[in-house]
């Protein structure tokens, strides 16, 4: 089985999820936007148990991330871990989105990408 492993830009929290991801996604809606401080959000989604962490995080609005170096890093239920791809240290990955979010705040010169669902919005 798979895994995949990452971690904080300073290396106190580490993370690790086995197996393919349920989904892979791009998202350019607002508060993806302003918090990863770029044009998008790079993510995919695995079963919680499938994903493991060690180290303190910190959380802001479901989201977790590094206290120490402010990384974003993931957000996680009983149910499904959401995981920042750019975290993982395998770079590049073989990981490609299937989809992409709120279509209508991405930047005029980025485009689509190749056989992802387009949504305008939220997935339906």
């Amino acid at each position: 089985m798979k895994i995949f492993s990452g971690k904080c830009l300073c290396g106190q929290v580490r993370i690790s999820v086995r197996g393919e991801p349920l989904r892979i996604g791009v998202c350019h809606c607002t508060d993806c936007r302003q918090e990863s401080g770029s044009a998008f959000t790079f993510y995919a989604v695995w079963p919680a148990h499938q994903f493991e962490h060690a180290g303190e995080t910190s959380e802001f609005n479901g989201q977790q991330f590094c206290p120490r170096c402010g990384s974003r890093l993931f957000s996680a239920d009983d149910r499904e871990a959401e995981i920042k791809l750019g975290i993982l240290s395998e770079a590049p990955t073989a990981l490609v989105p299937s989809y992409e979010l709120w279509i209508k705040r991405r930047e005029p010169w980025l485009r689509p990408i190749e056989g992802a669902e387009q949504y305008e919005e939220n997935r339906k």
